[in-house]
């Protein structure tokens, strides 16, 4: 889960932001955490456009507060009462499916995970172009029977790192040429992946720590 932080408001403010968890007393502490969420398949080709702009105005809609974009390809970063990421993201799906008529599954890390998949990279002393290392977020765990007889490293042994619901691919002569590692994990893993480049990681976690 991400950073917590302890925010007074009072019954107003509760109330327009959607925090109904808060008891209803003025001067209610609440706990809140920075997170990122990570759409999947958006604003590739012409298939599911969304406009940050309008992601923007969703995720404030939902009472989420501090609300960034970055780029167009369905990152953004706001600060909400803290929860499971998990439970964030099954809000902004729904959120997405009322209001723009779409069926996006989103991915949620708190500020501490999105840290950790940094400062856990087993690649870093090898990748030598951040637009060429891909973090790949899995919606779950894989399933240990599962990864051993599917196990994603098999396609490209000195180029793929396993870590906690992430998968590092280094592309050394560039994503289109490198093993379709993300289709394989969905197909054969039966988890959601989807992947930002090292770059994007990281200006993502510079926002949230902003």
């Amino acid at each position: 889960m991400g950073e917590h932080r302890s925010v007074g408001i009072d019954e107003g403010q509760r109330s327009q932001h959607g925090w109904s968890s808060l008891s209803g007393v003025p001067g209610s502490i609440a706990i809140v955490s920075r997170y990122a969420v990570l759409l999947r398949g958006i604003n590739v080709g012409g298939n599911k456009r969304i406009a940050m702009a309008d992601l923007r105005a969703l995720l404030c809609g939902l009472g989420y507060t501090d609300v960034a974009t970055l780029l167009q390809s369905g990152n953004a970063v706001f600060t909400s009462a803290a929860t499971e990421p998990q439970k964030l993201a099954g809000q902004i799906e729904d959120g997405i499916a009322t209001e723009l008529g779409m069926t996006v599954r989103c991915l949620v890390r708190g500020s501490d995970e999105l840290r950790a998949v940094i400062d856990g990279n087993p690649l870093g002393g090898v990748a030598t172009d951040g637009s060429r290392l891909m973090a790949l977020f899995l919606s779950a765990q894989p399933d240990p029977q599962l990864l051993a007889a599917h196990d994603p490293r098999e396609l490209a042994p000195e180029q793929v790192r396993l870590g906690d619901r992430v998968i590092y691919q280094w592309c050394p002569d560039g994503i289109l040429a490198a093993p379709p590692v993300m289709a394989f994990v969905e197909k054969q893993l039966k988890v959601t992946v989807t992947g930002r480049n090292w770059n994007t990681v990281t200006k993502l976690a510079a926002l949230l720590d902003g």
